[in-house]
């Protein structure tokens, strides 16, 4: 993770300081790149990041130390924050809820809430952060001297955290996702408010502005029947969206890099700019798409003079079925065989079009008149393919059979 983060750019610490904890160090790493994150940008990358920071929070979940307890519901709101930023509701409230639940918060004003970390919310926070710099700003200049300024840009995590349960009440407007109705639960806001020993001016302005907004709805709301749930492990490390968020934002660059050479090198040789978007798509088993793709690409490159090559290697095999990871495989090994030591296999983006759009009519079950059309193709490609294009010439013809197989499949059925 802190490869990843180096990465996209955000410096990290790797030598951790002998007084901080795992759990305080995995924390600071989050909230530093929360501090970073541009959350007006609507872009894959902006979701690596968000989800790289649930890592980080989740990780710091998973230590043991003697802070656990501060640590424990601050990384819970900080998550809750951000499954809200990204519309996982329920996933928030579940770590909302998991705050709640814990019964010792003596030791939660060693870590707060930062307010400069938050992405947008509501107004209410907004306006709550503004008046709270500006109540600052008045005590100083009204008492005349120089003194340490407060950090006012905090709220308290229990407090916090109440507040936007309520306020994920009202977003999801299903009260059957909750255990407790909004009005019981706002009445648990208001003990924990007038019961709590420090309270900043953020919780006492964003409590306000909450009550007055509220004064009607919460008291005409109705009682709503509890329902019980199982709430998620607070520790669970799940990091199968980064990963998934890691490959879509490759795909993004890599098409990028072949719109480049498209502008560069396409008076010199046919290219098309969405092979690799073609092999995601059919890699999320998105058919329809990657077939209109394909069928585009062979109709561009069919009767081209050069083609652009695909590297076919390791990091790629995660985009490509079994069939033709395995015989790039088959030619590495003959490769080594030969003592030419490549680690990589090359084929053309005609070839890689042709198979996909084969594999895609397949799975679709397109009409005998379509697969026909497809062998003609294949046919026409594999005239102008030189027979020393090995890998080219193999795909083709799995292909090939791949299709003739099925039309027989077809016909004996009939």
């Amino acid at each position: 993770m802190d490869i990843l983060m180096a990465v996209l750019g955000h410096i990290v610490d790797i030598q951790r300081q002998s007084y901080q904890t795992n759990s305080v160090v995995s924390l600071s790493k989050a909230a530093k790149l929360m501090n970073a994150v541009t959350y007006n940008a609507d872009s894959t990358l902006l979701l690596v990041e968000i989800n790289l920071c649930k890592a980080y929070l989740q990780s710091a979940l998973r230590c043991r130390d003697s802070d656990s307890d501060s640590i424990y519901c601050l990384a819970n709101a900080y998550l809750a924050i951000l499954y809200y930023t990204t519309g996982q509701y329920q996933t928030a409230i579940d770590h909302c809820t998991l705050v709640m639940r814990s019964q010792d918060h003596s030791q939660c004003s060693s870590h707060v809430v930062q307010g400069e970390l938050l992405p947008k919310i509501d107004d209410d926070i907004d306006s709550s952060l503004g008046l709270a710099v500006f109540y600052q700003y008045v005590l100083s200049a009204a008492l005349n001297q120089q003194q340490q300024r407060q950090y006012v840009s905090v709220f308290t995590t229990e407090c916090f955290v109440y507040y936007l349960h309520i306020k994920l009440l009202s977003v999801t407007k299903c009260p059957v996702v909750t255990e407790t109705s909004s009005s019981e639960l706002f009445q648990r806001y208001v003990k924990c408010t007038t019961e709590m020993h420090q309270l900043f001016i953020g919780d006492i302005l964003v409590f306000m502005l909450l009550s007055y907004s509220l004064d009607h709805d919460i008291c005409s709301e109705p009682e709503i029947e509890k329902h019980r749930r199982l709430v998620i492990p607070g520790t669970e490390l799940d990091t199968t969206e980064l990963a998934e968020l890691l490959q879509k934002s490759a795909i993004e660059q890599l098409t990028k890099c072949r719109q480049l050479e498209a502008q560069q090198f396409g008076s010199v040789a046919a290219i098309v700019t969405t092979d690799y978007e073609a092999m995601y798509a059919y890699k999320r088993g998105d058919h329809q798409r990657c077939l209109l793709l394909s069928t585009q690409n062979v109709h561009t490159l069919l009767n081209a003079g050069s083609h652009t090559c695909v590297v076919i290697c390791e990091v790629f095999n995660q985009l490509l079925d079994d069939d033709i990871v395995s015989l790039t495989a088959l030619m590495l090994i003959v490769n080594a065989e030969s003592r030419l030591y490549i680690v990589y296999s090359l084929t053309t983006q005609m070839v890689l079009s042709l198979y996909l759009m084969t594999q895609c009519q397949l799975k679709l079950r397109h009409s005998v008149t379509s697969l026909a059309q497809t062998l003609h193709y294949i046919k026409l490609a594999q005239r102008r393919t030189p027979v020393d294009r090995t890998l080219d010439q193999l795909i083709m013809r799995l292909a090939w059979r791949k299709i003739v197989t099925n039309l027989k499949l077809n016909l004996n059925k009939l």
